[in-house]
């Protein structure tokens, strides 16, 4: 990440790096027909008093249905009432691990999932719960109890009253989400309450709730920041990745930062999440990096297992090269940013082989820019052996063909498709082995990147083509293609005055 990228505090990397490594790969989503009779049926419903919380009534409306329950994360919720076929029932503790198990013939379950951290005696967290007043931004690992273990058959119907929601999922005509197993394993990130508006671009649509009060931004620039991320995506993809995103904005007090963090989880559709310095200017936006690197996660498919080095130095090579394309930034100061990311991670893992590094990990930095130099060798490759006329941007287009998941295998296969001889492997060997990023400087001086104490020179030399390339706009069509930012009819700006505040988030430095 490049040399104008914000430090983030270490507690904000922990929880970074964790929900990384545990991210599970996206599903296509089937929707089951509206007259099959669910297993489950949850009826959440939003209160305001004593403080901000979601009350849960979950259903079993099968004989079959699951009587084993689970808080992917607990600690929210410690009992939980349930009522049986005949009556009045009793208390079930949630134990440490979060299982909930219930009698045969319970009926009802019904819990209650503070979102004011006061509530639950924690500090406002990410996942757990932040916001205030009527905006608010929680993980549904963190609220919604689900079945312990889940089929591809199971089935369930969800409802979200007293406030306008914004999970992953799309409703239907009447407000109903019919969801599969998989959605409440991986339920993604929620918002509840704020302000939306919806970022349009061909073939798809980005749904973004504002959750919370901005000092110096209004809604309608926050959304064009979003759109203008979602934009250059179609730098790297000829059409956007998914027919449907959701995007939740939460700005934090006394930042300035434009976005201090952001993340994106494998719910089907994905789910973003965004934290926004509260006290942001304008003029920072144009130059922000992170609202474009988490929409490029989009633009790879997820890896089965997760491979950490690989998708995340796929998206932090993109970040540099979809900026210059879109001309938000120059081509020079795109190389800038690569040359100190890569500085970074060399400062990071020093003489540390490549296969020490993505291996065993232990240096973020490291990490990421190993695996963005390895994008940038590969699409090089790519482009050499084919007369630049295919690149790593014609293997991602590949791959989305054969859906929204790849292992390791498949994405090498699909490389050395692109190329017409075998390349993935033979470039991978040719570096594991060594200082994770030996090499670079004769890589740079054949593609003419020049660094000099006034910054980056781009020059004539053997691969300059390549070069220049890498950052043309490319797929010029698809970018500036019709799109637009509405903002919703049925839930208007409100003021600055009138906009909730934030708690403080244990997100800081």
């Amino acid at each position: 990440m490049s040399s104008s990228w914000p430090a983030l505090s270490l507690s904000a990397w922990v929880l970074l790096l964790g929900a990384l490594w545990g991210c599970q790969p996206a599903r296509t989503h089937v929707l089951h027909p509206a007259g099959e009779t669910p297993a489950l049926r949850y009826r959440v419903t939003y209160v305001r008093e004593p403080g901000a919380a979601l009350d849960v009534e979950l259903t079993r409306v099968r004989e079959d249905a699951p009587r084993d329950f689970l808080f992917t994360q607990p600690g929210g919720v410690d009992r939980v009432s349930v009522l049986g076929q005949e009556g009045p029932g009793h208390e079930r503790s949630v134990s440490s691990e979060g299982r909930v198990l219930v009698p045969p013939d319970t009926r009802l379950l019904r819990y209650r999932y503070p979102l004011d951290a006061r509530a639950r005696g924690t500090r406002s967290d990410f996942f757990t719960g932040m916001g205030e007043g009527d905006a608010w931004h929680v993980a549904g690992r963190a609220w919604l109890l689900r079945p312990r273990r889940v089929t591809p058959s199971l089935r369930a119907e969800l409802v979200v009253e007293g406030v306008d929601a914004l999970p992953p999922w799309t409703p239907d005509a009447s407000g109903v989400y019919r969801l599969e197993g998989g959605d409440l394993v991986d339920s993604g990130f929620h918002g509840f309450g704020g302000r939306r508006c919806t970022v349009r671009l061909p073939g798809a649509v980005v749904e973004v709730a504002v959750l919370g009060r901005m000092s110096r931004m209004d809604d309608a620039a926050l959304c064009a920041w979003i759109h203008q991320a979602a934009r250059e995506v179609l730098t790297v993809r000829r059409s956007f990745p998914y027919p449907r995103i959701t995007v939740r904005l939460v700005p934090m007090p006394g930042r300035g930062q434009p976005a201090p963090f952001g993340m994106v989880l494998w719910s089907s559709p994905p789910s973003i999440s965004l934290l926004v310095g509260q006290d942001a200017a304008p003029a920072a936006f144009a130059s922000d990096w992170v609202a474009v690197h988490e929409l490029l996660h989009l633009a790879h498919p997820t890896f089965v297992p997760r491979i950490a080095w690989l998708s995340e130095g796929l998206a932090t090579y993109y970040t540099e090269l979809a900026r210059a394309r879109s001309g938000r930034q120059t081509p020079e100061r795109a190389w800038t940013e690569l040359l100190a990311g890569f500085a970074r991670g060399r400062a990071a893992v020093g003489s540390r082989t490549m296969e020490d590094v993505i291996t065993r990990g232990a240096s973020y930095q490291g990490t990421y820019w190993t695996g963005a130099l390895f994008a940038l060798r590969l699409d090089v490759e790519l482009r050499r052996v084919t007369g630049n006329t295919r690149s790593l941007d014609t293997v991602l287009e590949r791959l989305a063909g054969s859906g929204s998941t790849a292992t390791f295998d498949t994405f090498g296969a699909a490389v050395d498709a692109v190329a017409g001889q075998p390349l993935f492997q033979v470039l991978l060997d040719r570096h594991l082995s060594r200082p994770a990023f030996a090499g670079l400087e004769p890589l740079l001086e054949a593609l003419g990147v020049a660094p000099g104490p006034d910054g980056v020179e781009l020059e004539s030399a053997r691969d300059s083509p390549v070069r220049e390339a890498l950052t043309a706009p490319g797929l010029e069509g698809a970018v500036t293609a019709k799109s637009e930012v509405r903002m919703s009819d049925r839930d208007p700006i409100v003021s600055r005055d009138g906009a909730p505040r934030h708690v403080q988030s244990s997100l800081t430095q």
